[in-house]
């Protein structure tokens, strides 16, 4: 089994079977104990209300550090010229913080992104290298990235996109 090196940097299906073996081997739950109890500090923790407890922030924020930060970023911020498709036509890994398009998206359609992958969303011609997470990720872990990368933005942001989504229901 392989050991934890604070680093999941890799390609997306190195990602998949590191985070899919640490789930396996029951590491994940003991790793989210462990940063809850000696206090990470995460800036969205401060935004409760709607996007849920310090505990699923804390573990939305271990997922997307092991799953999504390697291409959208450790502090959110995407891929350079992510409007753009690099020279091979892929679209880069946009960020999620407040500069991004994230929180023009109800809950459903990031939940779905993340889940399925962009293609059911922006068409079969769309390329990029965001991989489907279903199978690697649980419904329950997929939304607490969701809590944590909302959690990240500011009340602007946060009020929009939640009104989209009430709108949407």
């Amino acid at each position: 089994m392989e050991a934890w090196t604070g680093s999941f940097w890799g390609n997306n299906t190195v990602r998949a079977q590191r985070l899919t073996s640490w789930k396996r081997a029951g590491r994940l739950g003991p790793l989210v104990a462990a940063a809850i109890g000696v206090g990470v500090v995460v800036s969205a923790i401060l935004v409760l209300d709607a996007q849920g407890s310090a505990d699923e922030i804390v573990r939305g924020q271990i997922v997307y550090e092991t799953a999504c930060a390697s291409c959208h970023g450790a502090k959110l911020e995407g891929q350079a010229n992510w409007k753009s498709p690099n020279e091979d036509g892929r679209m880069p890994a946009p960020p999620h913080d407040a500069s991004g398009h994230t929180w023009h998206h109800t809950d459903e359609v990031i939940f779905g992104i993340i889940k399925f992958g962009l293609k059911p969303y922006a068409g079969e011609d769309y390329e990029s290298d965001m991989q489907p997470f279903e199978g690697i990720l649980s419904d329950a872990e997929i939304a607490s990235v969701i809590s944590y990368i909302k959690g990240t933005w500011p009340e602007k942001q946060r009020f929009y996109q939640e009104e989209i989504t009430r709108r949407a229901e």
